[in-house]
């Protein structure tokens, strides 16, 4: 079958047509999923885990149509979720094969139906992005993740602050926070401005015309925040330690916050938390709803067919894609 392999340490992928495809036998407690599209991430080529297997594939976001459930007995001793022909999609494990092939592998806790209301390239843009930013809010920042109408959230009265706004965790930790009750402020670009403010930021700071720490600085009290979610790193993620508030939560999908830990001007009680995006079919489903509610979306950037591999790459380490870089198999 057609896949795109990375051949040893190599950053570099390589398209084949020969790939072999998996097979019952080989993986008997995965379900067989025939691929529809895959999304790219920034970075991944460089990614340690993704070279445990023998012949490493790219892109950890599935999407696709089950064509057999696992040959092992349920774990449980009961029947699978999922039955040939059902819509699905998935973020699968890092330390696994990943999904730029025609025919891929999951396991149930990685899987939840396809959102009704989407097509397959946009599904591939959802799992691993809505995925980092509900654990960032709501496992590591500890907000409640209940979506009810305005006015009565659980989480009113918190400020959740984004970085990089636009971005593919940051699109995802936008919508999600403002979905449920808390007042977002997100920070980009001069070009996504509006873009953000579209996704649910109640305030978009311009990183190139207002300085982070200067305007929470203006009024730390009233612009600090309970949970800041950094995409960026560096000395963005140093700053971020002093927007803060006091008890508050500092979570980071670029680096570990502790090394960027400013001498002064921490709050009392601030936490850190870096973390690696895990899978869980279960979030993911609460992730379908809100999108078959109209209350979030996946962001697509631009598809390429996996032949296309190189310009998907280029597109995708250029840093100018607005949501994520899809390739697709169908």
């Amino acid at each position: 079958m057609r896949a795109l392999i990375r051949t040893g340490s190599s950053n570099t992928p390589t398209y084949t047509a020969t790939h072999p495809p998996p097979t019952s036998t080989s993986d008997p407690t995965n379900y067989i999923i025939r691929t529809h599209a895959t999304s790219l991430t920034r970075g991944e080529l460089a990614w340690p885990e993704p070279l445990i297997p023998s012949i490493p594939v790219p892109g950890y976001d599935l999407a696709g149509t089950v064509l057999s459930i696992p040959s092992a007995p349920h774990p449980t001793g009961g029947a699978y979720t999922f039955a040939p022909g059902d819509e699905v999609y998935a973020l699968t494990s890092f330390s696994g094969l990943g999904n730029a092939r025609e025919v891929s592998v999951a396991a149930e806790r990685e899987i939840s139906l396809k959102p009704r209301n989407v097509g397959w390239e946009e599904a591939a843009t959802v799992p691993l992005s809505a995925l980092s930013a509900w654990q960032a809010l709501f496992v590591h920042g500890k907000l409640e993740p209940v979506f009810p109408a305005k006015g009565e959230s659980r989480n009113e009265g918190k400020r959740v602050l984004v970085t990089a706004a636009s971005g593919g965790v940051g699109i995802w930790g936008v919508q999600l926070a403002h979905q449920a009750g808390t007042t977002v402020v997100g920070t980009c670009g001069t070009s996504n401005v509006e873009f953000v403010k579209g996704l649910g930021a109640d305030t978009v700071l311009d990183y190139s015309k207002t300085k982070l720490l200067e305007w929470v600085g203006e009024d730390r009290e009233k612009r600090g925040f309970d949970v800041v979610l950094d995409c960026i790193g560096g000395q963005t993620l140093e700053d971020s330690w002093k927007c803060v508030r006091e008890g508050g939560r500092l979570i980071s999908v670029a680096e570990p916050p502790d090394s960027k830990t400013p001498a002064e001007g921490i709050k009392d009680g601030v936490q850190s938390t870096y973390f690696i995006v895990e899978a869980d079919g279960a979030q993911l489903g609460e992730v379908t709803k809100l999108i078959e509610q109209g209350k979030c979306s996946g962001v697509l950037d631009s598809v390429y067919d996996l032949a296309e591999w190189k310009e998907a790459f280029e597109r995708l380490e250029g840093g100018h894609a607005k949501g994520k870089v899809v390739l697709k198999l169908i």
